[in-house]
């Protein structure tokens, strides 16, 4: 049955062969194909992927066989180990709305369907994505298979009105009545300095559907903030890049081939060990907003999802050690060792020898490296100083 949301929701059950066929009906995801086994001719790979589908009629399966498989190769060669907190949430009948800070353009989501996948969760989650990032239309296929529904970019106030409109009312239909799990982004984009703040707009955004006050309807979708951690970050040298090329020419903008550099660099690039949080839902906290003024109740939920997502962060020694380089101290010195310091800061002038542009400003791209990598610090730093102080009230 057609249905408002048929443009931006993921393939449903029945509509996985039919894309498959699409895919491989196209010339850029063959030259994809052929990139993995270039000595196969073109007939007998679409014979083999036509075969490895049989049986696969939605999303979860093509997740559950494809995915995951191929999602565990990459960890093993690119992350030296990964781990997922849990214990705020439980397996079971109920679904979520994972908020969470914003690391890799692809693998954010797909590493979270895989730990819910190992730890017995029952689905997977379905998975917002920007529709600037579908820049050829195998991608746009391959990620409806996967599970995302898309969120509509550079639109006018009107057509963003909406277009919000719409995606909240999705969002409340996936999780009551598909009966699915969320990921979501706490903001457009990632924070090229790793300072994660929860953008409000989006919180108004999942407020636009549901019944009740603005507290019924987001404790509708049941949001759960997700901390997510990193020890290093491949497109690091990437976002100090962009920053200097949009300090030096304001009008900068980068181009499709900019965005899927950075989606390969973010999937094939050394991680180092991997972390992710699950936080408390936040539904018990949000009886508490009944006396909070309607105009600053967003605030103050967004507030609420960053002092979690921050207090979650799990840190390394790369984190500290940015930290007190940034800062000329030794403030966090018991947290590393000698060799560690060593070892971070030949990764540091490692990262900045990629960076391939005129007028290279070394000493620019030094200060934005370690920025990124010492904000969590400091915004973990500033959540347990307000965790205490929020007690002694």
């Amino acid at each position: 049955m057609k249905s408002e949301f048929d443009d931006i929701r993921p393939y449903g059950k029945g509509e996985v062969k039919q894309a498959v066929e699409s895919l491989l009906a196209d010339r850029q995801f063959s030259r994809v194909l052929q990139g993995f086994v270039p000595w196969m001719p073109r007939w007998m790979r679409n014979g083999l992927v036509r075969l490895a589908f049989v049986g696969v009629n939605t999303p979860l399966q093509f997740q559950l066989r494809f995915i995951k498989p191929v999602l565990k190769h990459v960890l093993r060669r690119c992350s030296t180990g990964y781990s997922f907190s849990y214990s705020a949430i439980a397996p079971g009948p109920e679904r979520y709305t994972f908020i969470s800070n914003h690391r890799d353009i692809v693998l954010d989501s797909a590493i979270l369907d895989l730990m819910l996948i190992e730890h017995h969760f029952p689905t997977t989650c379905e998975i917002a994505i920007g529709d600037n990032l579908l820049i050829y239309p195998w991608i746009k296929t391959l990620v409806k298979i996967n599970k995302a529904f898309t969120v509509k970019r550079g639109l006018s106030p009107r057509e963003l009105l909406e277009s919000s409109q719409r995606m909240s009312r999705y969002m409340h239909h996936a999780i009551q009545e598909k009966h699915e799990n969320i990921w979501i982004a706490q903001r457009e984009g990632r924070a090229k300095d790793s300072s994660d703040q929860t953008q409000e707009s989006l919180l108004k955004m999942f407020a636009m559907a549901g019944e009740g006050s603005i507290t019924d309807r987001l404790k509708e979708l049941n949001i759960v903030p997700l901390s997510i951690s990193y020890e290093y970050d491949p497109c690091d040298y990437l976002k100090a890049q962009e920053f200097q090329m949009k300090r030096d020419n304001p009008a900068f903008k980068k181009s499709k081939q900019d965005d899927l550099d950075n989606m390969k660099t973010g999937i094939f690039g050394k991680k180092g060990r991997i972390h992710y949080e699950a936080t408390p839902c936040i539904n018990t906290w949000l009886n508490e907003l009944s006396e909070v003024p309607k105009t600053e109740v967003f605030g103050e939920v967004a507030r609420r999802i960053d002092l979690q997502i921050h207090a979650s962060y799990r840190l390394f020694p790369s984190n500290y050690v940015a930290a007190d380089l940034l800062s000329d101290s030794a403030n966090y010195a018991d947290h590393y060792t000698d060799a560690e310091r060593k070892a971070f800061l030949t990764y540091l002038q490692s990262r900045i020898d990629l960076v391939q542009i005129a007028d290279k400003d070394e000493a620019f791209l030094r200060e934005r490296i370690l920025t990124m990598y010492a904000n969590p610090v400091f915004n973990k730093q500033k959540s347990i100083e307000q965790q205490k102080e929020t007690k002694e009230l």
